[in-house]
């Protein structure tokens, strides 16, 4: 080769690259979203505070990859009539987006809410260039007061698909008006912030929300409400290649692997724009003969080059629970998973921490590096012994990747017979949900 050609060809691979990474490495900065800020600037808001709410909206922005291949932002300012200060697609990376939003210019004036959602649905969100190819749209609705029009231009948009967020600054808002805005339920969809000062207060929350909505796009049915994760039982087939048996309670159903029980799937069809930034893992399991002694991994995700990009890992040589992102491999955590009676561990993972329970007690808390993006382009497993496909036999009752890490203090272990017993709050929810309050079927 001519060193043009050389050239040419190390090029070529570098585009391959990168396009192979657009595909591949999913999360929650790297989700394809179209959102849109509608910003509240009224006279209500005032130069300072208008100024902290742009500030507030970098910092939310942050946490997405902004780009042609992923997340994608407008901003509209509105008081009497909306005004676009960009469209969707202009501004191509991060750096460039933050200068954007640090030069808009305050408005003034009164407050049309409705006006301004009308003006997203009808003129900002259908001129994207990839409208027809988008996954998620999103708008995020901030206001520090009632709206003096109508606001039922929100019902268009989410009869359009448009999922919108409505968060109210201050004591002028009126809590019915967001909750019209916003996507149900409520409880997710809006926000509240005292006053500007403090409004920095829910960017995590909000920065998760986002994040839910990016790359959760599943529900899991929990009771009287729908939880957004992921139903691991049911996504990996273990209802069809598993041998099923009596649960924890006679109301309980399990499933017993074997070792000849395989369960494999890809990735990209179980987390198809990867995890969470955080997330509740909640294993209901019982360990007996041969698997009590083996140290595997109760779930794994793995890249197509058996690199571990999650796993919990199970040891029974020093009976201990070990977590392992994409970052850093969690110091080791004993558990008493091996008396050979059904337990429930649940590990609420958060971006720099990590806690576990299990039966409902608090055992540690430990911290961690930022997790990066998954590769998705591998396989997700269950029961596997370490750097094998061998899968150790384990009767596994639940499995779930709950995406609100808030669902850490609502999953209690109720199905566990001893928990049932020690607990009249369990005994209650128990009671509520229809699982009875029952002898254990077998201990």
């Amino acid at each position: 080769l001519s060193h043009q050609e050389h050239f040419l060809s190390i090029f070529d691979m570098y585009v391959l690259s990168l396009k192979l990474c657009v595909c591949l490495c999913t999360g929650c900065s790297t989700a394809v979203n179209n959102l849109v800020y509608i910003v509240d600037g009224s006279w209500s808001v005032g130069f300072f505070d208008f100024d902290t709410a742009k500030q507030w909206l970098i910092n939310i922005t942050s946490q997405f990859d902004i780009s042609s291949h992923y997340t994608q932002v407008s901003v509209i300012q509105y008081s009497n009539t909306p005004r676009l200060e960009f469209p969707l697609g202009k501004h191509q990376d991060g750096a460039e987006l933050i200068q954007a939003i640090r030069t808009i210019n305050y408005l003034g004036g009164n407050t049309q809410t409705g006006r301004a959602i009308k003006f997203a649905v009808d003129h900002v969100f259908s001129s994207s260039q990839r409208a027809n190819q988008v996954k998620n749209r999103i708008a995020v609705v901030v206001t520090d007061g009632k709206s003096q029009d109508d606001v039922d231009a929100s019902m268009e948009a989410r009869a359009q698909g448009i999922t919108v967020f409505a968060v109210g600054v201050g004591s002028e808002i009126t809590a019915a008006e967001l909750v019209s805005i916003a996507n149900k339920p409520s409880s997710t969809y809006v926000l509240y912030a005292k006053d500007y000062t403090t409004i920095d207060r829910i960017r995590d929350s909000m920065e998760q929300r986002l994040c839910e909505e990016s790359v959760c796009p599943t529900r899991i049915p929990v009771a009287s409400r729908d939880e957004k994760g992921f139903e691991l039982m049911l996504g990996m087939n273990v209802h069809t290649k598993a041998k099923k048996i009596p649960g924890s309670l006679m109301s309980e159903t399990a499933y017993a692997l074997t070792a000849s029980t395989d369960i494999t799937e890809k990735t990209r069809e179980i987390f198809p724009e990867g995890l969470p930034l955080s997330y509740v893992f909640v294993a209901t399991v019982r360990l007996k003969g041969s698997s009590s002694k083996m140290t595997f991994d109760l779930w794994r995700v793995l890249s197509m080059d058996k690199k571990i990009q999650a796993a919990v890992t199970l040891s029974g040589k020093d009976k201990s629970v070990i977590f392992t992102t994409t970052s850093i491999k969690g110091k080791e955590q004993r558990v008493a998973l091996y008396d050979g009676k059904w337990h429930q561990l649940k590990l609420l993972v958060r971006p720099h921490q990590i806690t576990s329970f299990l039966d409902d007690q608090r055992l540690s808390e430990a911290p961690l590096e930022l997790m990066e993006p998954i590769y998705i382009n591998g396989k997700t497993q269950l029961a596997k012994r370490q750097g094998t496909d061998i899968t150790v036999p384990v009767e596994i009752q639940k499995l779930r990747l709950y995406c609100d890490p808030h669902q850490s203090e609502r999953e209690t272990a109720c199905e566990i017979y001893s928990v049932v017993r020690r607990s009249l709050c369990c005994s209650l929810h128990c009671t509520r949900s229809g699982s009875g309050l029952h002898s254990p079927s077998a201990l």
